[in-house]
């Protein structure tokens, strides 16, 4: 397969420099809207598109109807989906690139090769793959995260839940197997995001990711907006909770939240019996996840 090009810029400047590739797509791992609002924060004014991947083949129009303007008697503002690799810079002038859009409906294999052929002519050194799940976790206490990687010598951090699950698959976990396959480095960053917040945006997961990839790739990000949204966020959270009388599931969350980072619980579903289910809780905050989704509509 041949990738497009649009950037002027010669692959071989990026092999004699590589440059780590982040990769924050919207679709399944993206609870919270965290690895969306985290690829906000990675895209510069001055981003430079490196390959752009022909959507029209990977994306389910139907099912995420783009958005479109009519005004009084025309059509105006098509908001076209697109998914590309750009090429941005931190605050030191420190380059990256970013994998950014839509997670791919279709053709999951052929984005995933392409993505790997991009990879490899652009020689880059490290992949690392941003993402949330919804987890029976707490937005009061600090946001877990759980790590992967291509090689056991990648995954730098300690995970603190050690279970074996299979889960569904996504195109971004599909690309970092892949990847293994063809003996490429590359690895994740999974922030565990309260599963009663799944279909808002949670600014605190997206800083959790932020903060984390910062770190690995010593990358000076302007995070300041997204901190300056977190309180705001927190203290809407809570007033819908105390609305919705939803302070006992919160107390069981938090109680099972503080057994399990104490060690003494090898997964977030130990004790099933003393915590409240996913139904009880979806149950509880059903309001307030409905008025939030109308504020969003508003």
């Amino acid at each position: 397969m041949t990738p497009k090009w649009f950037s002027r810029r010669r692959s071989d400047e990026y092999e004699r420099d590589p440059i780590p590739l982040i990769v924050a797509l919207d679709g399944f791992l993206s609870a919270g809207s965290s690895s969306v609002l985290a690829a906000e924060q990675l895209r510069t004014p001055d981003g430079e598109v490196v390959h752009e991947f022909d959507l029209d083949s990977f994306y389910d129009y139907r099912a995420r109807r783009p958005p479109i303007t009519f005004r009084r008697d025309h059509y105006v503002d098509y908001v076209e989906p697109v998914l590309q690799i750009t090429r941005h810079v931190d605050r030191s002038g420190k380059p990256y690139l970013l994998l950014a859009g839509p997670e791919p409906d279709f053709g999951w294999e052929s984005f995933v090769a392409e993505t790997i052929d991009v990879i490899t002519e652009l020689g880059v050194p490290l992949t690392v793959a941003l993402g949330g799940i919804p987890m029976g976790v707490p937005h009061t206490r600090p946001p877990l995260l759980t790590m992967h990687g291509t090689r056991p010598e990648l995954v730098d951090r300690q995970n603190f839940w050690n279970a074996e699950v299979t889960v569904p698959s996504s195109a971004q976990s599909l690309l970092e197997y892949r990847m293994r396959e063809h003996k490429l480095d590359a690895i994740g960053y999974v922030v565990h995001v309260p599963h009663y917040l799944t279909q808002v945006e949670y600014p605190t997961a997206a800083l959790a990711l932020l903060e984390a990839v910062a770190l690995r790739l010593d990358l000076d990000l302007d995070l300041e907006d997204l901190r300056a949204r977190q309180p705001d966020s927190i203290h809407e959270i809570e007033q819908q909770i105390s609305d919705q009388d939803g302070e006992q599931v919160l107390a069981g969350l938090e109680e099972q939240y503080d057994i399990f980072s104490r060690g003494a619980a090898e997964s977030l579903l130990a004790d099933d019996a003393s915590l409240p289910t996913g139904d009880e809780l979806a149950s509880q905050l059903e309001q307030f996840l409905a008025r939030q989704r109308k504020d969003d509509q508003g």
